[in-house]
């Protein structure tokens, strides 16, 4: 294994170790409703990340001491298996799951029209079958399709996507290298329409220029992933509309 001093992320051409520029998204697809058991699910393949979300509810919350009088509680579970990376993770929640776990459903919250269900509430599992780098704002992209392909009502969706610093440059949508060798790591949740942002983070440290430049790809690429929630979810109402004709 190399350090970050001996290997080139960036080279002469301006290309990254993968062959993308500096703005390009790695290869995302989003499927709906891969689960006949859950009331909502969803997959996501966000280059070499491969992550299922299902989600359940809204349920009466129990225990009733986490009931909220006057809206739902969402509650995402955010779970790497262990073989999902390439030294085995040790099974079951840790530090950082649960640390995860608690930004998505906060993220969520601000999406979901929770004041319609009190006392409710909504289970969002999410499960990282293969990490490459992003998990978080992947499992997030996907935690939102499927609350919408569950029909749970939501103000907009939310988008997850990141950038960061490598080899001196900003670059969007980072991969395995470059999350374990670059200088600076933002991942960022955003509800689509309005650009409210719903979830921040840094990891690593960004001028105030560098930052600006960070975020404005983000939210440019926000809007190519929202066009992609969009057609996962209109391609479920599609096939529904089909089967309906032909009964």
């Amino acid at each position: 294994m190399g350090t970050a001093s001996d290997i080139k992320l960036i080279d002469e051409n301006g290309l990254r170790i993968d062959g993308r520029s500096p703005t390009e998204l790695r290869p995302l697809k989003i499927e709906t409703d891969v689960l006949d058991r859950a009331d909502g699910s969803a997959y996501i393949e966000w280059g070499g990340n491969k992550i299922l979300v299902a989600v359940y509810g809204p349920r009466e919350a129990y225990p009733k001491h986490t009931q909220d009088i006057d809206k739902a509680v969402i509650k995402a579970r955010y779970n790497m298996s262990a073989f999902s990376v390439d030294e085995r993770k040790r099974p079951g929640p840790d530090r950082r799951s649960v640390e995860i776990s608690k930004v998505i459903s906060e993220a969520l919250q601000a999406a979901v029209m929770v004041e319609q269900f009190p006392r409710a509430q909504i289970d969002v599992f999410i499960e990282v079958l293969q990490a490459d780098a992003g998990t978080r704002i992947a499992g997030l992209t996907a935690s939102s399709v499927a609350l919408a392909s569950a029909g749970i009502p939501m103000r907009d969706l939310v988008v997850g996507c990141a950038a960061g610093k490598v080899d001196g440059k900003i670059v969007l949508d980072l991969g395995k290298e470059e999350d374990n060798f670059g200088q600076a790591d933002l991942p960022m949740g955003i509800l689509a329409r309005s650009g409210k942002i719903v979830l921040m983070q840094m990891d690593g440290d960004l001028t105030e220029d560098e930052f600006n430049q960070a975020t404005e790809l983000i939210m440019d690429a926000t809007r190519r992933i929202y066009e992609i929630q969009r057609e996962a979810l209109a391609g479920k109402y599609r096939a529904m509309a089909i089967e309906r004709g032909g009964e």
